[in-house]
């Protein structure tokens, strides 16, 4: 106070003014901090918000070998840690956003005053003022609508975080943070998504040059988008790259170099109509909806497939879904363009014109149309009208002009598909393959697919022989046989080659299907007691109890018929077909373990028998031309060919000692077919996809199965198995206990 009075008095009022200029600024700030502290312009996040910052985290689905086949998500987005960053990323992110992050404690005063001298006196641009602690904070917990005053006061909020942030994280959490808090455009949240959707990488792989892209996308994602503003997304990333050079991350040799490097992306945006295993990522998204419905957190809500950064470990194995996918091109391909060739210049719907108008009259267009009010003749005039659309083809996309009742027309006339590959011991899924493309046949032809599986259901018919005590050797006449069913109705089956008269073992008609063989089997046992047998292996699907079953007439999926030949290979116990084996919480927190079910549905002897009789199949039966030139598979394989009436339907199931696979193939509508059996059966429809994803499997040292031999069961077999010493011209080898043990 003496000081002030020794200032002259005509001084004293600049003075005053001065101080106020220094001072009160200094006051101001303090009063608002302390206000804002107190919750005067809204509270602050506690410190378990802090923790558990409210963002949506994608939930991820990775395979046997651990890759991630695809995730679940409103935001694209999933957290990773610091170990799992690039150098050059971290490098990049410095030298662009702050420079001086490991200085300072959330808030850097001297970059502050340089932009409050070079902005508000100097007239120049400076730049941010704010570090990555205080971007972090704003991320986490981002800004509603608000006045000017308030953003001030929200700006000292972010502040407050921002050393809040710092004094319970590490640098390198914080960073760690950031980087999985920002936006990189094309629908990629946070550095993991990032590095995935531009350069199909791990963030601890990007290049120096990758990562200067990256970074200086965090500016203007859109603006620097590099694969809608090349030109522009170059310079920024070259900008960046100076920003290096000038700090001393890189050389200015380094910098020459890597600036005059174009951009090489591996752009591919994450969808769900992308990547590897779409049918199958679509199956268990609806199965973990309910998961997540009967399942609640700590709080007592339940949790959010799309929020909740879930980790979900499932029984594919990420290269044998490849090869399953790569099979079912390579047939199809071929085939689709047979089947053209074989349908050209006639119409395959002629007989069945509903197919085509069903099929309008269930479209979304047509659905929207009539619900607007509009009339058939308006309606038929848009489905008749071209327009540009893009449609599948088996050589890539293809940009057309078609009318929609033509593209109705073009997709019935596709052959569809259904694979599924699994290990019978274990009952994990392997591969799963549900059709063509699910971005336009989104159907799932595995398990909500179900058609009906001729001869492939000749083995559980077969199976109740084997157990009731006959043996792949007692031969039965090749002749017609009648049953009258329970209403009186008489029903004869005809072999499909027209072909009678002499005596066949029961291998020898199971390996060429001879249908005359199973209608006598049938005859012997009865349609209930084959339907028992059926369900003790899996069989789910309705099935009538009649004797045409014995040719196959029931409706299953894949699934299940994969599921059940299992049996077969695991010594008579069927285990449930398993894709999930775990799932955690976004901090890896197990939540459930699944274990499949296993139930003992034959005995180890009969089944044995029955691979036994399969095998016959493989060696000199329909699935034969799996040893011939172009698969040369010589493997122990046991299998069964399926065709149905009219050539709709294309089976094959295949069992080797640690692997079964099922394939169907058809058209949409079972009206559409090939004409004819040596195009339309089974070794010719799906055989070959089976063919050609077990000669790429068997060939994969790293999947490492084996070329062995079926195990024999534990005790010595009760029936010869060698039926040449037991063949005779005219007669009959006998039941099995005129044989003597092998």
């Amino acid at each position: 106070m003496k000081k002030w009075f020794q200032i002259p008095p005509a001084y004293r009022k600049y003075v005053f003014v001065l101080w106020l200029l220094v001072i009160g600024p200094i006051l101001f700030l303090f009063l608002l901090v302390t206000a804002t502290s107190f919750g005067l312009f809204g509270e602050l996040p506690t410190f378990e918000e802090l923790e558990n910052p409210n963002s949506n985290l994608a939930s991820e689905v990775y395979s046997a070998d651990q890759k991630t086949l695809g995730k679940y998500y409103i935001q694209n987005r999933v957290n990773i840690h610091y170990k799992d960053l690039s150098p050059n990323l971290i490098n990049a992110l410095k030298a662009t956003e702050d420079v001086r992050f490991e200085e300072h404690s959330g808030v850097d005063i001297r970059g502050l005053m340089r932009v409050f001298v070079k902005t508000i006196v100097l007239h120049q641009d400076a730049g941010g003022g704010s570090t990555l602690t205080q971007q972090l904070a704003k991320n986490l917990f981002p800004r509603e609508e608000m006045n000017k005053f308030k953003i001030v006061a929200r700006k000292i909020k972010e502040w407050i975080i921002a050393v809040k942030l710092e004094r319970n994280y590490t640098k390198p959490e914080i960073l760690a943070m950031y980087l999985n808090t920002v936006e990189f455009g094309n629908n990629a949240f946070g550095i993991k998504s990032a590095c995935t959707t531009y350069f199909k990488k791990d963030p601890k792989d990007v290049t120096i040059q990758e990562a200067a892209m990256l970074v200086g996308l965090l500016q203007a994602p859109s603006k620097y988008n590099p694969v809608r503003n090349p030109k522009t997304a170059l310079i920024r990333r070259n900008t960046v790259i100076n920003q290096l050079e000038k700090y001393k991350f890189i050389t200015e040799a380094q910098s020459d170099s890597i600036s005059k490097l174009p951009i090489k992306l591996k752009f591919q945006q994450e969808g769900h109509t992308e990547g590897l295993a779409t049918y199958f990522r679509e199956v268990l998204r609806q199965d973990l909806l309910k998961w997540c419905k009967e399942h609640k957190k700590a709080d007592g809500t339940s949790y959010n497939l799309y929020r909740d950064g879930l980790h979900i470990y499932t029984t594919i194995d990420s290269r044998m879904q490849d090869d399953a996918e790569w099979a079912v091109r390579e047939q199809l391909k071929e085939l689709q363009n047979t089947f053209y060739d074989h349908w050209k210049g006639k119409v395959a719907w002629l007989d069945h014109p509903e197919i085509i108008t069903d099929a309008m009259k269930k479209s979304d267009r047509y659905q929207a149309m009539k619900d607007s009010g509009a009339t058939e003749t308006q309606i038929k005039k848009v489905f008749d009208k071209k327009i540009p659309m893009t449609v599948f083809t088996w050589k890539g996309e293809r940009d057309t002009v078609l009318s929609p009742l033509d593209s109705i027309k073009y997709y019935k006339m596709f052959l569809r598909t259904g694979f599924m590959s699994m290990e019978p011991q274990t009952g994990f899924i392997r591969a799963w393959v549900g059709g063509n493309d699910y971005k336009y046949f989104q159907y799932d032809q595995v398990k909500d697919g179900k058609r009906q599986v001729g001869s492939t259901f000749k083995p559980f018919l077969y199976t109740l022989a084997m157990q009731e005590g006959y043996s792949p050797c007692y031969e039965v006449p090749n002749v017609p046989v009648t049953i009258i069913d329970g209403n009186g109705k008489a029903w004869t089956p005809s072999n499909s080659d027209g072909k009678y008269g002499g005596m066949l073992s029961l291998k020898e008609a199971l390996a060429n299907s001879v249908n005359c063989v199973s209608a006598y089997l049938m005859k012997q046992f009865g349609p209930e007691a084959v339907v028992q047998v059926a369900r003790k292996m899996g069989i789910t699907s309705p099935i009538d109890a009649v004797p045409s079953l014995a040719l196959g007439t029931a409706d299953v999926s894949v699934y299940e018929m994969v599921g059940a030949y299992g049996t077969f290979a695991n010594k008579g116990v069927w285990t449930e077909p398993t894709y999930i084996l775990r799932i955690e919480d976004k901090n890896g927190v197990v939540l459930q373990d699944f274990v499949p079910r296993k139930v003992e549905a034959i005995s180890e002897e009969t089944a044995y028998l029955m691979l036994n009789l399969m095998q016959g199949v493989v060696q000199f039966g329909t699935g034969s031309r799996l040893r011939g030139s172009k698969f040369a598979l010589s493997n122990p394989i046991a299998g069964k060919t399926g065709t149905t009436q009219n050539n709709s339907d294309g089976w094959f199931m295949g069992i080797t000692p640690e692997l079964v696979s099922g394939c169907w193939v058809g058209c949409e509508d079972r009206s559409i077919h090939f004409r004819t059996t040596t195009l339309g059966q089974g070794a010719n429809t799906a055989l070959p996809i089976w063919g050609y994803y077990m000669k790429k499997v068997l060939a994969d040292p790293d999947l490492n199965y084996s070329h062995g031999e079926f195990e024999r069961p534990s005790k010595p077999l009760n029936v010869e198995l060698d039926c040449s010493k037991y063949k005779s011209p005219g007669g009959s080898s006998g039941k099995n206990d005129d044989f003597g043990i092998q």
